[in-house]
Parts: structure tokens; sequence; C-alpha cells
């Protein structure tokens, strides 16, 4: 269960000035989205949401809790939160509406993820938590897509527990790697909280152990005979290559097989070709070779350039780290509250930088294909008029409008997650998810050959926001 103490502590005092001026109750708006597609790519692939609902189905503030914020003080050793304020935490459940974009859809930037509609306090409340789950899943998520991409059909193992940013970050980590496309897992406690599948050869470790090569072959090859990889570089990898040939021979006497070899250091490209050859003339042609080694999409897809001749590749700290871009560029925005007369105001972030200027209103994304090919999204405000059909879109960046085109469907991205504070989405598999996100990105890579995708705001929610944008001027 994750704590609602899982937050930043200007939640809690906004939401204790919110209280204090009994604007706590007032309904709000807040959007989480992304500003920059991660990676210098174009889109995302949402990631996180059943960890979402995992977070939200056990929010409350348990006595513990209530005892920790009422030891926290002010600078002149005055309690930070009133008494009163804290033992309305204590009661408090969340009641509000929230609709999210379904695991393993693409998305791009400025399009919600989450939207949040109640209580005030209560969005602000939720506001870190979601961003941290949400983030870095929808993240590693992209990232074992973009890895999988270069593999291009080839299997990708995360490899990645050991070098994850904390437990945590590791179980989260192969959760979204395996929906961004991994096959498999390290990681044996994700494989059984997430029912990933979970694969493995040996160490190191395990080849010095005994007194040569041959023999810590024979060994593990007697201990696992019909699961056997043998890592082949501990001291020359031609060599391994080598012993581990002579080790099948005997597997095969058992009504075994030699099911892989993987290099791990050097040279890959060349060992594994230089290793095919000696497998193939061995008679070992279905004999898998496993690379691993601080890989990465840029890697594995320049691997496969040079000829490499690898089929299974094990990703570990570049993919659970996001090494190469370690943050989501997400954000958790206000854009609408009740009046105290009962009218939506519409509420806008205005900033120098264009990209930071937030989008106002209740807004969601209607997605336009034909079959198997996507046409654009249109983020609309659903307070304001939307005719069916395609209209005129306004891009904000760059300022460029879009014209009708011709499709046969549509649909909203937002969907229905919880109502009154009562998850009412359908609990789908990890493998659902992952053959959705399988497929989309697949779509969306089809797209890519043709034209760049176009996603932008509905006219009238772009001349709305230009219109608060200049009341601020």
């Amino acid at each position: 269960m994750i704590s609602p103490l899982l937050t930043d502590l200007y939640q809690l005092t906004m939401a204790y000035g919110y209280w204090k001026l009994g604007m706590h109750e007032r309904e709000a708006v807040f959007h989480q989205i992304f500003r920059n597609a991660p990676f210098g790519g174009k889109h995302a692939i949402a990631c996180g949401l059943d960890t979402v609902r995992e977070f939200l189905d056990g929010w409350c503030f348990q006595e513990d809790d209530i005892s920790y914020l009422r030891s926290l003080t002010l600078a002149n050793n005055e309690p930070l939160f009133a008494k009163e304020f804290l033992d309305y935490l204590q009661d408090l459940e969340i009641s509000c509406d929230i609709d999210a974009v379904p695991e393993g859809e693409i998305v791009f930037p400025h399009e919600p993820l989450l939207r949040i509609k109640g209580p005030l306090l209560q969005g602000q409340l939720l506001e870190s938590a979601l961003l941290n789950i949400v983030n870095f899943q929808t993240l590693i998520a992209t990232k074992a897509s973009r890895v999988c991409n270069a593999a291009a059909g080839d299997e990708i193992l995360e490899f990645g527990l050991r070098r994850a940013q904390g437990p945590d970050g590791a179980i989260s980590a192969s959760r979204a790697s395996y929906i961004g496309g991994c096959a498999a897992t390290s990681n044996v406690l994700a494989g059984k909280l997430f029912d990933i599948p979970v694969r493995g050869t040996h160490a190191h470790s395990w080849v010095t152990a005994f007194k040569d090569e041959i023999t810590a072959f024979e060994s593990y090859a007697s201990v696992m005979p019909n699961n056997c990889i043998l890592l082949v570089d501990t001291y020359d990898s031609i060599e391994g290559v080598k012993n581990a040939i002579k080790v099948g021979k005997d597997l095969r006497k058992v009504g075994a097989d030699l099911l892989g070899i993987r290099l791990d250091s050097g040279d890959m490209a060349s060992l594994s070709i230089k290793a095919r050859e000696l497998l193939d003339a061995a008679g070992f042609a279905n004999t898998k070779i496993v690379s691993s080694n601080s890989l990465d999409e840029y890697r594995v897809r320049a691997m496969k350039e040079n000829g490499a001749k690898i089929s299974v590749w094990g990703v570990g700290t570049n993919l659970v780290t996001s090494y190469n871009h370690p943050a989501l560029d997400g954000v958790y925005k206000l854009s609408a509250l009740r009046s105290e007369t009962g009218e939506w105001e519409y509420k806008i972030k205005i900033s120098e930088e264009a990209i930071k200027t937030s989008n106002p209103g209740i807004y969601q994304v209607k997605r336009y294909y034909n079959e198997d090919k996507l046409i654009l999204d249109t983020i609309y405000d659903e307070e304001l008029s939307f005719k069916e059909g395609l209209p005129t879109i306004s891009l904000d960046e760059p300022h460029i409008e879009l014209k009708r085109q011709e499709f046969t469907n549509s649909k909203d991205l937002l969907q229905p997650f919880y109502r009154q504070g009562k998850c009412v989405a359908k609990k789908e598999s990890i493998h659902e998810i992952r053959k959705r996100a399988m497929k989309n990105a697949g779509l969306f890579l089809k797209l890519q050959n043709d034209e760049p995708y176009k996603a932008g705001l509905l006219q009238n929610l772009h001349q709305l926001k230009q219109k608060l944008i200049k009341e601020y001027d």
C-alpha cells in the first residue's frame, strides 16, 4: 500500500490553506500531461495506471501518518497544522471522478494522461504521487518500446534489477518494460507480482567458482540440462564458445540441448558472427546467441546494422534507469475551478516559454483513424460546443492549421477510471496491456514513414486559450 504521505510538503500546506479558507470542497479539474516527448521522439506509451489504482484504493491517512504530521512545526515551534485539520484528514476519503488514458495507448505532448475532477483539496493531495507513478512507468515503457523497435523482432529481456533505482524502481521498471514490449525479466519478484515471464543465465562468478571454464559449463549443464544457456566471455569468448559446444554435444547424449550462449563484453557484433559460424558448423543452428552489456536502442540498432548474429538482447541499466533521459517532463495543472456561484472558471498558467503555458478547461482527446491508420488527435473542451465531424484544428507549436480530412472512426482517449472515489474501469491483465502497447507502437511507426503525426487543440479551445492569455497580459 502506498501511503498518502508519498507527497511533497507543499501539497499538504496548500491543502491546509484551502481548508482554512473554506475553499477545500470547491470542485476543481486537474490534468496530468507531459510537455516534451522523451528521447527526442514524438510520443510516449501511457503506463502506470494499475499502480495508480493500487494507490487510490488504499488511500487513507493512518493513525501513525497523523501522528507524524502532528509532530511537524513552524519556525516558532508551533504546530504546522491545526488539530481540526488533521482530524479532517484522518476521516477523509477520495471522492473524485478520474478519467485516464488506458495503459498501452500512444500519447503526445500536452495530451492529458489523467483528468482529476473533484474537491480542490483532494486533487491537490493526489498530485505528487500520480506524477511519480505515471511519469516513471510511462518513461520506461516508452524506452522499452524503442529498444524493441531497434531489435526488429528479436527478443528483448529486461536485466535491470541490480542497477535500478532502488527496489520500487526495479519493480516498476520491470512492469513497464514488459508492457513496452520486453519478452521477459530477470526480476523474480516482478515475475511473481505481475505474471511476467522470468529468464536468466548464470554469472561470471559461476565460472570462476570452478577450476576451469569447461568444468563450470559441465557442472551447470548437469544442474540445468533443459535450461542451459552458457556465459562464454569470462576468459576468452571464442574459446568459451568452443567449450559450450563440447558441453552441448554431451547434453544431446542425455536428450537435452544447448539453448544458448551469452556474450557480455568485447566487440559483440564481430564475436557473434564468429560464434554463429562455430555453432552452425558444429550442428547447433538452433542455439541462440544472447547479448548483454550496457545495451540500448542505439547500440542494438548499430550492432544489427553491422551484421550481428544476436537473436536475444539482455538490456539492463540503460533501460530501467532510462539512462539517457532520466525523467519524463510530466506536470499536473489546475485548469478549471467552480466559482462560489457554481460557474466554471477556466484557469491557465502563463509562461514566457510557450511550451509551459497550460491549456485551460475540462478537456479530452479525440483520436481519428481509418482502420489501421492513425490520422490525428484533437484536444477539445467538454464544456464547449463540439460538432461531430472533424473541424479545423489549430496547433500551438507551430502555428499551423489542419484542414478537414476523411476518416471513418474516432474515439476519446480519456476513459472513466474512478467515479466518486470508486474504480469503475475493468481490470486488465498485463498481457492485454502489452498487446495493446505493441500494436499501437507498430501503428505509429508505420505512420512515421509517411508523415509526422498531427496533434493539437480544437479551434474554439485554442481561441479560448489565446483570450485568457491576453487577459493576463
